[in-house]
């Protein structure tokens, strides 16, 4: 247990940024999906479009340092090349 004011402080800090930070994350994941269930239906605008909208989102969570730049970079990637491979398809 804490028994100075900074440690005290520290744990209320910390328990802050952690819900700020999951809340990011899954902020981050909800367009995701929306990106992979608009691939899975076969809809290559909307998958466009959600597209264009989680990129700023992944951002977002990689310069707040909820997840790695990489991870962003490679997830960002992997969706755009499936949503290009939907027009041959």
């Amino acid at each position: 247990m804490a028994n100075n004011a900074s440690a005290r402080k520290r744990i209320r800090q910390t328990a802050v940024r952690t819900e700020r930070n999951a809340a990011r994350k899954s902020r981050m994941r909800t367009f995701l999906k929306k990106v992979e269930t608009a691939i899975a239906h076969g809809d290559k605008a909307v998958a466009q479009e959600a597209l264009r909208a989680a990129q700023p989102e992944a951002q977002r969570a990689c310069t707040k340092g909820v997840i790695h730049l990489n991870t962003v970079a490679r997830k960002m990637s992997r969706l755009s090349a499936r949503i290009k491979a939907m027009a041959t398809a």
